[in-house]
């Protein structure tokens, strides 16, 4: 019999290569470490739950027992891993609520109302959070412009990423390439 756990704040693959490397260093051989998600062959004692869990915190992880909060992780990191695909077609055509229903098997309208409960914000506010910081890293690249930027993420146009970009941020997409120092804040933070 299996188990899986739900964890906060695996946002990339050095997350899963990180909680990999945890569970072996203790002992545990996971059947499969995804994003947010690990399943074990096995249900975990206590002692061994609580010292994972102690672990995890240690990394900037955390177990989550609670059945909302880990749904939250999942809408969270669906979006993650859509957003950061590279597919760009399937960025400029995607439709948020039917990507996140299909991916996850609930109703639009339920993790919407749960995730604003959780997190305390919408799910769209939370993908426009999520744009803004990726159109930050691909600033800070400085290998593509906002033109190519704002195609790559599905925007129907360079002005409309930039006044969204100047909504969150306070300035420019075009004030923030020249910052020499370029704020920017951890996927998990978002």
């Amino acid at each position: 019999m299996t188990e899986t756990l739900a964890i906060k704040n695996m946002v990339c693959r050095r997350c899963i290569l990180a909680v990999e490397d945890l569970l072996g260093s203790i002992g545990i051989t996971p059947v499969s470490v995804t994003l947010g998600q690990v399943v074990l062959p096995r249900p975990l004692g206590e002692e061994e739950r609580t010292k994972l869990a102690d672990r995890l915190r240690q990394l900037g992880f955390e177990l989550l027992d609670d059945r909302r909060h880990a749904l939250v992780n999942r809408i969270k990191t669906a979006i993650i891993e859509l957003l950061r695909s590279g597919d760009e077609e399937l960025l400029a055509r995607v439709v948020i609520s039917e990507y996140l229903e299909t991916t996850l098997g609930v109703g639009y309208w339920t993790l919407s109302r749960l995730f604003s409960q959780v997190e305390g914000k919408t799910i769209e506010r939370y993908v426009i959070e999520q744009k803004i910081e990726l159109v930050k890293e691909l600033i800070t690249y400085d290998e593509l412009s906002l033109t190519e930027i704002s195609y790559r993420l599905g925007y129907s146009s360079v002005h409309y990423l930039s006044s969204q970009f100047k909504q969150v941020t306070g300035m420019t997409a075009s004030q923030f390439r020249r910052l020499r120092t370029k704020p920017r804040r951890p996927l998990d933070e978002v």
